[in-house]
This record gives structure tokens, sequence and C-alpha cells, in this order.
């Protein structure tokens, strides 16, 4: 398959439903799929990112996310899968089956050990470089936080917008300045490179930089929103977007609970999401558990007062 061209817009990253026994749930992310899938503005779906829970996930389960997905919606747009992975030779096992199940990008994170010891520049230009060899893909860049050893400098950023394959960057970097000199590197480097924000906590800080979309885990929460939010953004119409974001915030705060994503949020958002009858189940696998108490009632409070529109699909199949 020829590569595709960049992605833009907004790309939902997928939660993932389970059954009663927290096997994949076919039917339901199907329907979730075909959701999302339906309204404008969406450039893709991401499955097997955080949001989709990847770390609770079987390197047979993450390739079985990606087919269900993309054989339900891959005809209307890309599907994109995450690539999480310690090694070289287990990057590129995924990579493989993720492109045999249909997917036709990738989301590329840092080996997780690299979080812990660090890495060097050519550590993650060979850890790219193999990938793309290996597939005929799209491949994004995931960028961490800043703060973390798995930062990548703009010079390496530099590096990699040069790599056939690679296409897009999702900049996580949650510290400004450095992000100002990311976009401005990348830019430098391969303008023909998209970039699109994961900074779910605030979108339109850092949508205002003249992106070309978001890929976020709450999108799938509230697409329509976000797609508005970033169309106001490229209309330029500042006091729409802001309007827009003065709604988002409630629901971020009770996901974010004023902090960057994390398992946890990824439960809470779950959980809104099934109060807001756009899941039907907010199960998620140990050892991140579902919000109760105070919590929970807080969760309930900001979707009852966000007034979301439950979708019609998950409506006709409850009746």
């Amino acid at each position: 398959m020829p590569l595709i061209k960049p992605f833009t817009g907004i790309l939902p990253a997928l939660q993932l439903p389970y059954r009663d026994d927290l096997s994949i749930d076919e039917v339901e992310l199907r329907r979730f799929a075909r959701w999302l899938a339906s309204h404008q503005g969406i450039g893709g779906l991401v499955t097997n990112g955080h949001t989709g829970e990847v770390f609770a996930l079987s390197p047979k389960e993450r390739a079985e996310a990606t087919r269900i997905v993309a054989s339900e919606v891959g005809r209307a747009m890309p599907v994109v899968s995450g690539i999480c992975c310690e090694g070289v030779t287990e990057a590129v096992e995924h990579a493989q089956m993720a492109e045999e199940a249909g997917a036709q990008g990738l989301l590329v994170m840092p080996p997780h050990y690299w979080l812990r010891f660090g890495m060097q520049p050519q550590h993650v230009i060979d850890h790219f470089t193999a990938i793309a060899k290996a597939v005929d893909i799209n491949l994004i860049v995931h960028i961490y936080p800043a703060w973390t050893k798995a930062s990548y400098s703009s010079e390496l950023l530099a590096e990699l917008a040069r790599i056939p394959g690679v296409t897009t960057m999702k900049i996580g970097t949650r510290e400004m300045s450095k992000y100002d000199r990311d976009l401005a590197a990348v830019r430098a480097a391969n303008p023909n490179v998209t970039m699109l924000t994961c900074h779910d906590e605030y979108l339109l800080t850092s949508m205002v930089q003249g992106l070309d979309g978001a890929l976020v885990g709450f999108a799938s929460f509230i697409p329509e929103v976000i797609v508005d939010l970033y169309r106001a953004v490229c209309d330029g119409d500042l006091k729409r977007a802001q309007a827009i974001q003065a709604q988002i915030n409630p629901l971020k705060e009770v996901v974010y609970a004023s902090g960057e994503p994390s398992g946890d949020a990824h439960a809470r958002m779950k959980t809104a999401m099934m109060l807001a009858g756009r899941l039907r189940s907010n199960r998620t696998r140990p050892p991140v558990s579902v919000p109760t108490g105070a919590m929970l009632e807080r969760i309930r409070a900001a979707v009852a007062s966000a007034q979301l529109t439950p979708t019609a699909d998950l409506m006709a199949t409850a009746t």
C-alpha cells in the first residue's frame, strides 16, 4: 500500500470497550468507531493509544483492535495504530501486524525504558528508520513532555522529519517555549510534515500556533466540540474559539483534574462517556479502576451540566 498523505484534522484516540469478562467488545467498538467517523472534520481514528489502554493489551489484542476499526471505517478514513514497544525488533513486528490488520498509519511512542534511562539521538533515529523500512504506511512521531527523559530535542525532531515515511508529529511537549522551538525546527526541516497537538488539557492554547489538527483522546468523548474548536481557530475567530474552550473546561477539569492525561484520567473519561450516552460501559482493565464516590458524583454533575447529546446509534440499540 502506498503512503497516504500526512494526517490532518481531528484524530480521536479511541477508548476501548470491554465485555463483562474484559475481552474486547467488538460490537460496541464497531458502533463507537462508526459514530466517531460520522463527524465532519475527523481526519482518522487511532487505536492502541494511551487512551485505548495499550499497556493492558497483548500484541494479538492490539492487532485485533486495529482490525476491527479498520474493517468498519477504513474505507471512509485512515486508521492509525499505536506502537508501544521496548525494542526495535518488537516494534517492527507490531508495525507489520498493524499494517496487516489494515492500519494506514503508526503512532510510534518512545520505548518506556527511555523514560527511565534516557537515550542517545542515534537510538531514536535507528528506531524510527527500522520501522519505516519495514512497512509502507505513514509514521507519526509521538513527542513526549519536555520534562521526561524520552523528550526529543528540536534538533532531533528535525532529523526525524527528514526520515522517509515520517509524515506527522503528535506534539505533546507541554513546555511552551520548547513547543515553539520544536514547531519551528520541524517546519524548517520538512514543511510537508503535518503537526498535531496532543495537549488535551489545553487545546486552544496549543492550537493557535498554526497546527494541522489534534490527535487527542478527549476527541473520542466530545468530537463535535473539538472539531468546532479547531474550525474556529482555523477561521481566526478567537472569540468563538474562547467560548468553545469555556464549554470544554468543566469536562476537562473533571477528567484531567488540572493535570496531564493519566491512566486514572482515561478511566474518568470513560465513565463520563458512559454517563453521557456515548459509550455503553466504563469497564477498565486492572490495575486501573473506575471512579467511585465523590469523584463519580463530580463527573456526573459535569456531564449533566454539559448537556451532551447521547449517540443515536447507542440509544437505538438500547431500545
